[in-house]
């Protein structure tokens, strides 16, 4: 049976509560092939005002300060000034990047980040608030006395943010991060999706603490969509042979079940309960409902059984041989 879009779940420990799916802003920036500005806004302007008066069906969203070449939280911003503010239950969460020009993720650069971010999002604090992508530095870089985490940790101690977390890929660097106690909430992207289950260790660790947990890139970066733009890739990488045949057999069982594989991707993170919401980036309103659509579709309950027995090996993982790894 589907799980409703709109069902709420406890976010971790935080105090929050989350929709089972979260709206996701990183290609909010960019124009499409013939578009203008005004009308790339325009169609940004229909899909968060929907959001903010609660027409999609969730109640959380998710964003970064260099998400659509750092258009995504501007945009975010102008909705909710329209819409007079956040309304009760409505989560908003955003993340501290690096500066991309030259790589800087010093704490200087972390608090030039939120103090942007909080003016384009015309808010005084966010209530959930990441550390985005440490694997740019890695776990001592970022632990370091002095160094972005420890910024993070103050933006929390002065309000800026009510709850910290970390986001980012390789599942062995964020279990690390997540069993030092000091994170509310996660990321985690591509990585527990039909096609990857590596971060089963770091799902288990985020649990035992009581973090919040957000699913990211339940599609593999679209190749479990279906649409053949994206065929021979997963995360963003070439898709390794086995992982291919692996996804060759899904579809097959899919398509025997009358079920699309985007319904099947989108709703094997949405019923797993170590994951209390999944984040899916559209940029349209029209895409959206073809999110709605997927997360409704009837997917029998006899073909979870049949998809987990060919999904691939732990070796065809994004993150094969890394620690927390647990296929």
């Amino acid at each position: 049976m589907a799980v409703s879009i709109s069902a709420q779940r406890a976010f971790g420990a935080t105090g929050f509560d989350v929709s089972v799916v979260t709206l996701g802003t990183s290609s909010w920036g960019p124009l499409r092939a013939g578009e203008t500005s005004a009308e790339r806004d325009e169609r940004i302007a229909r899909l968060a005002d929907g959001f903010f008066a609660g027409e999609l069906g969730v109640t959380a969203i998710d964003t970064s300060n260099i998400y659509g070449g750092s258009r995504s939280e501007g945009l975010i911003g102008a909705a909710l000034a329209r819409a007079g503010g956040l309304a009760p239950g409505q989560l908003l969460q955003t993340k501290l990047d690096r500066r991309e020009s030259d790589g800087d993720f010093s704490a200087e650069q972390m608090r030039r980040s939120i103090e942007q971010s909080l003016e384009r999002l015309g808010v005084a604090s966010v209530q959930v608030l990441y550390l985005h992508d440490p694997e740019h530095i890695g776990f001592e870089a970022a632990m370091a006395p002095g160094g972005p985490v420890d910024a993070l940790v103050a933006m929390k101690e002065s309000g800026a943010a009510q709850r910290i977390g970390i986001s980012g890929g390789p599942v062995g660097m964020l279990e690390r991060f997540v069993r030092t106690g000091l994170f509310d909430a996660l990321v985690t992207h591509n990585r527990f999706t039909l096609l990857d289950r590596s971060a089963d260790g770091l799902l288990d660790a985020a649990a035992e603490r009581g973090v919040g947990v957000h699913n990211a890139a339940p599609y593999g970066a679209g190749v479990l969509t279906g649409d053949p733009r994206f065929a021979g890739t997963y995360g963003y990488r070439p898709i390794s042979a086995e992982a291919a045949a692996s996804l060759a057999a899904i579809q097959r069982l899919c398509d025997e079940a009358g079920v699309s594989l985007g319904a099947a991707a989108l709703q094997f993170s949405m019923r797993e309960p170590r994951v209390h919401s999944t984040i899916v980036g559209v940029s349209d309103f029209a895409r959206w409902q073809q999110t709605r659509a997927l997360a409704a579709e009837d997917v029998p309950d006899g073909l979870w059984a049949e998809l987990e027995a060919v999904r691939p090996s732990a070796a065809a993982a994004l993150d094969a041989g890394e620690h927390g790894v647990g296929l």
